[in-house]
């Protein structure tokens, strides 16, 4: 016999599906994670332990109280990235920081094909490739944005580190 809200049952399996009390929490309850008791036999106690991952629910999460889902983070990143960037400050440490990470592409680059002396005119043609591309990118667009200056400036310590290199090997 068991009772749930007042009502009692004598007999065969019940399901409490309609017993909101009966679920127990398998993880925490902001995340949705809730396993229902399906089994009351006594005899069947043992095995719901042994296999609980099989009742598992996921339930959505509806409604706003303070829960956010993956897809709701995701959706506000560039709101967030927007408002990060508005001070000149980030914006000029940012740059300077693709600069400087331009330079440091185009001397790995440099160290790389250079010591071995294998597919030099390959990595130049790659090189000029993605300069021209990245130039070109940069002044077709009516309205340049801070990523696309980013871009712009790491090209610009891409071609800065090409040409110090350039020096250091002419003399």
């Amino acid at each position: 016999m068991f009772v749930c809200n007042g009502k009692s049952s004598s007999g065969g399996t019940v399901f409490l599906m309609a017993c909101a009390s009966s679920s127990i929490a398998i993880g925490p309850p902001n995340y949705g994670l809730y396993a229902g008791t399906r089994v009351l036999s006594p005899s069947y106690r043992n095995l719901t332990r042994k296999y609980s991952y099989k009742f598992l629910k996921v339930r959505a999460l509806q409604g706003n109280d303070g829960r956010r889902r993956l897809i709701d983070i995701i959706r506000i990143i560039p709101e967030l990235s927007r408002n990060y960037f508005k001070t000149g400050s980030r914006r000029a440490l940012f740059g300077g920081i693709s600069i400087l990470g331009g330079f440091y592409v185009a001397q790995t680059i440099s160290l790389s094909f250079g010591a071995l002396a294998v597919n030099d005119v390959i990595a130049a043609v790659v090189c000029v490739l993605l300069t021209e591309y990245v130039t070109k990118f940069y002044y077709s667009r009516p309205k340049v944005t801070f990523p696309v200056a980013l871009l712009n400036n790491f090209k610009m310590g891409f071609t800065y580190g090409l040409f110090i290199d350039a020096f250091k090997l002419a003399s």
